[in-house]
């Protein structure tokens, strides 16, 4: 595993050119590009080479709800609150192919590893997969009974999850179209999520402000966090799968460490609600974007991972106890600021909602004996 560098996060650069607030952010795979979608309408590829100029993407007849890089990152895909997807060439003339299937705002666009398929969700309260090539729709997954804000691949993509306002994160088995398990502890609308790199969990942000993360294969609960004041809009996984990067309506991004179940950070960069966060496809950068009209790239700094690594370091987080609330006894301090900018404005340490591997065996062994005293 790579070891952590000691400095914290850094805001590189910001980019301002949307005319309202922005919803969705990625990277190319290269990370030559960064995509960016907004209410104003528009997409904007942003260049990472300082002084290049960006393109902006005039298509979609309503707010742009979120974009997504083929693997490839020879195609880019949007989602709109004008019922369509689309999917564009990210060069100089802009060229897109329409969508049309959905019959309500599009909230969601995700590519398939092998770049052949697409699945998108919507308030029509369904998620449907297309073929990318072919340019066709192929079937639609319709179990959920509200609003579908987010659906993702798996990496192998053999599964689908999917994120709901019925309060559940159901997961699809892609090759027969049936719900394979539905996780209902959100205790509101969920917004938000994810699959781990390694595909063996999930991880889920929503309006009751709390980020979960369940084991695909057994379905429990691994870790429960209650770190933000507001709604969870958006999160990312680090390639190395070690963190976990969250944005919120408090204004603020988050970065979890899942092997040990804490926060490490909280970044103050936007003015408004964080509304999108994604991370690089190395892990060396993330993006955000806000209500504010503001896409921010910052340095990683705590977990950079060279290319030929990431396969041999995507660990699943551990199964942490004490996933019910916090916990005063286990405060982990978070690491002091290193000439941070002023605008990160790092918080007070905030307890975790996870507890350490000792605390744990200690604490199931006096269950032990609390049940052994009942039974006797």
């Amino acid at each position: 595993m790579a070891a952590p560098c000691p400095e914290d996060p850094s805001l590189e650069r910001h980019f301002k050119g949307h005319r309202d607030a922005v919803t969705s952010v990625d990277f190319s795979p290269n990370m030559k590009q960064l995509a960016s979608g907004s209410v104003d309408s528009c997409l904007m590829v942003w260049h990472m080479k300082p002084q290049s100029r960006a393109y902006r993407f005039a298509g979609h007849k309503d707010a742009v709800t979120c974009v997504n890089f083929s693997p490839s990152g020879h195609l880019l895909a949007s989602g709109s609150r004008d019922k369509t997807v689309r999917i564009w060439v990210p060069n100089v003339k802009g060229e897109s192919t329409v969508f049309r299937a959905h019959t309500a705002t599009v909230r969601s666009v995700h590519f398939c590893s092998d770049g052949q398929s697409l699945v998108t969700a919507s308030d029509d309260k369904t998620v449907k997969v297309w073929s990318t090539h072919r340019q066709k729709f192929l079937f639609s997954l319709s179990q959920h009974i509200n609003w579908v804000r987010c659906a993702r691949f798996s990496p192998d993509g053999r599964l689908i999850v999917s994120a709901s306002d019925d309060k559940t994160v159901k997961l699809w088995d892609k090759t027969s179209r049936e719900c394979v398990h539905s996780y209902c502890e959100h205790g509101s609308f969920v917004s938000c999520v994810d699959f781990h790199p390694s595909g063996t969990c999930v991880a889920a942000g929503g309006t009751d402000s709390t980020v979960k993360v369940w084991d695909v294969r057994t379905h429990r609960l691994l870790q429960h966090y209650q770190l933000h004041s507001a709604a969870v809009t958006a999160l990312s996984f680090h390639p190395s799968g070690n963190h976990l990067v969250t944005a919120s309506s408090d204004s603020t991004l988050k970065i979890l460490d899942l092997l040990e179940g804490r926060l490490l950070y909280t970044l103050h960069g936007h003015q408004g609600p964080a509304t999108s966060v994604a991370f690089s496809r190395t892990g060396e950068y993330f993006a955000s974007g806000g209500s504010d009209e503001q896409v921010m790239v910052w340095k990683s700094n705590f977990d950079t991972v060279d290319s030929g690594e990431l396969t041999k370091v995507q660990r699943p987080p551990a199964m942490l106890a004490g996933s019910s609330g916090n916990r005063p006894e286990t405060a982990f301090p978070v690491p002091p600021s290193r000439g941070r900018s002023q605008e990160l404005g790092q918080s007070q340490p905030q307890e975790p909602t996870s507890m350490p591997q000792t605390l744990t065996s200690t604490l199931e062994h006096i269950v032990g004996q609390l049940d052994v005293l009942t039974q006797s």
